[in-house]
């Protein structure tokens, strides 16, 4: 299998570990916790978008995959680089607490747009397209700090265009993302992470995942099946 294709797909594979380890070991919130660490954690955000932890799985996959990854970068910086980018994810994600300023954002701009009479769909939808451009912000700045890959043959000018276009479509991948994820409720997973999930709710809640993040990760696999594309034609100026 080529490098690019294990990279893009290793993060969709850990989120739906995630998944499973979480209900082998049927982890729900009376697991004990750090008091610290329970207050971080549990509370109203886990409880309506419980589907978000694994987006932030999914997201420091990806960010170690991109190290691990081909690309140009030197060792150190993508060391550096990853760990800067674990805990832009990780701050915007958890802080104040679970949700961070991701879901926070979202659920404002949706409530704000349902408060000024939008209908619910479109409220929904505002919000889920601001958590995803928050989300999808840092986890694109992320990958490039740790490592910048291969530049395609072309100039400037079409380099930023090209970049415009991925970020562009990696945003709506993750827009489609997140509101598939936000419907973890309604698709019938049950109160996990209030009870621990059943071995039916485990499948919905694989099936969401898929069908959330597959997007994303199939766009990646083909942009950088592109770039490698463009380094193999002219590995000169690709450098």
């Amino acid at each position: 299998m080529r490098p690019e294709l294990i990279v893009a797909g290793a993060p969709l594979a850990a989120a739906l570990l995630a998944a499973a380890l979480a209900a082998a070991t049927g982890f729900d919130q009376n697991a004990a916790l750090p008091p610290a660490l329970q207050a971080r954690f549990y509370g109203f955000f886990l409880d309506k978008y419980p589907l978000f932890a694994f987006a932030i799985v999914y997201a420091l996959a990806r960010i170690l995959a991109v190290a691990l990854g081909p690309g140009s970068a030197s060792v150190p910086r993508r060391i550096l680089g990853a760990i800067l980018g674990a805990a832009l994810v990780l701050g915007v994600s958890l802080h104040p607490t679970f949700g961070g300023f991701v879901l926070r954002a979202g659920f404002a701009t949706g409530g704000i747009g349902f408060l000024n009479q939008l209908p619910y769909w479109l409220a929904y939808a505002l919000g889920t397209a601001a958590a995803a451009f928050l989300f999808g912000g840092v986890l694109g700045l992320s990958v490039i700090v740790t490592n910048r890959g291969t530049r395609p043959r072309e100039g400037w000018g079409r380099v930023i265009r090209t970049a415009l276009v991925g970020a562009g479509l990696r945003f709506l991948a993750l827009w489609l993302g997140f509101a598939v994820l936000g419907l973890a409720r309604e698709a019938g997973i049950g109160l996990w992470p209030r009870r621990p999930l059943s071995i039916p709710q485990f499948g919905i809640l694989a099936g969401l995942l898929v069908a959330g993040l597959l997007p994303h990760s199939v766009i990646t696999a083909l942009r950088a099946h592109t770039y490698s594309r463009n380094a193999l034609i002219n590995p000169v100026r690709s450098r």
